[in-house]
């Protein structure tokens, strides 16, 4: 209905057209000119993890094993507000007091959606996280802590879901994303067992918890019994199963080797460290701030040389995952191994040394 009106020639103004003051019309052009160089030359701040982080107070303090070496931590909001909804298998970042950034995965219930819990293990050689958390967390402690991650998740039903037993492995402080599981194959009447394994009976967290599980539960002491093998930590398994493991690099690889030729078998797994470099070609790292360099070796990463040469360097995961390590890259080509970065922080020359390498040689901002 308003097609005769396309065709009328609207003045611009209906006083007729403005005379444009030359001196405005050159800062337009500036203004202009100086937000297109902003948009594609500036550089974006550092990556630092991720920026959902929120604060959460300290409900409760626990401590989980026999020889206290094992802490367990309740966490809710201030405000008592419904926290971010989890899945088994997930962790999350906490900010410690001291600045120090650690993942810890949650072992609570995921269904309750007011608390998270997570349990650490002190460690006395260590980088001190796990005494900081021991020492310094009381109940009444505010600490910022990251929505939940999950790069460990438990796959029950769904299209085209096959497996038909599970089979759960821990070993040491490895049973914390296991916990969550149980509780949900429980719930689903799925079929599955653990293996979990500790140095002692006295180091050994969770015991009474794991008690109402009776036979579907076998605890396995070093001391008692030696270390378990391959064979013995992956029992019977039927066709179409699936097995989960969390626990140190020497266990997982075992494991792994031991299922590889099952086709009719899932393997699922999360690492406390860094995983073996795979495909890695020798390459130096040069340090902008001095005429220092370091030689990264094929089966080295690139954060263990980058330490090697600057011991304060920040890391934290040592997986790709949190993001701490990340560095920008001021010559060079990058070999990215890593999701974490978003294309922009790749194009403005980060990349996380602790999984990512390079082609040749490259110069880092350090």
């Amino acid at each position: 209905m308003f097609t005769k009106y396309r065709r009328l020639a609207v003045p611009a103004h209906a006083h007729g057209k403005y005379q444009r003051d030359p001196l405005m019309v050159l800062m337009t052009i500036g203004y202009n000119a100086l937000n297109w160089l902003d948009r594609y030359t500036s550089v974006p701040p550092m990556p630092t993890g991720t920026n959902e982080f929120f604060e959460a107070t300290v409900e409760a303090q626990d401590h989980v094993s026999p020889d206290h070496s094992v802490m367990a931590l309740t966490l809710v909001r201030p405000d008592r507000l419904p926290l971010p909804v989890w899945s088994p298998g997930a962790h999350i970042d906490i900010k410690l007091p001291s600045g120090l950034l650690r993942q810890y995965s949650l072992c609570g219930d995921p269904t309750d959606s007011t608390r998270y819990r997570i349990a650490v293990r002190q460690v006395n050689d260590g980088r001190g996280g796990s005494i900081e958390v021991h020492t310094n967390l009381r109940p009444g402690t505010v600490v910022n802590i990251s929505k939940p991650r999950n790069a460990f998740p438990l796959a029950v039903g769904g299209y085209n879901q096959r497996t038909e037993a599970f089979r759960l492995i821990a070993a040491g402080i490895g049973i914390t994303p296991i916990l969550p599981m149980i509780r949900v194959l429980e719930q689903v009447s799925a079929q599955w067992s653990l293996i979990y394994c500790g140095r002692s009976r006295e180091s050994t967290a969770f015991l009474n918890e794991l008690e109402e599980f009776g036979d579907k539960v076998t605890i396995h002491f070093d001391d008692d019994c030696g270390p378990p093998t391959a064979e013995m930590l992956c029992g019977e398994l039927a066709g179409s199963s699936a097995v989960y493991i969390c626990g140190p690099a020497p266990v997982t690889a075992a494991v792994e080797d031991f299922v590889s030729d099952r086709a009719d078998v899932e393997f699922h797994y999360e690492r406390f460290s860094a995983a073996p470099v795979v495909n890695g070609r020798e390459f130096e790292i040069a340090f902008s701030s001095s005429s220092d360099s370091v030689t990264v070796a094929a089966d080295q990463t690139a954060l263990s040389a980058i330490l090697t040469a600057r011991p304060d360097a920040t890391y934290s995961c040592q997986q790709g995952f949190c993001r701490s390590c990340a560095v920008r890259v001021l010559n060079g080509e990058v070999d990215h191994r890593s999701t974490s970065l978003s294309q922009v922080e790749m194009d403005a020359g980060y990349f996380l040394p602790c999984v990512s390498r390079a082609t040749g040689r490259l110069t880092v901002d350090l």
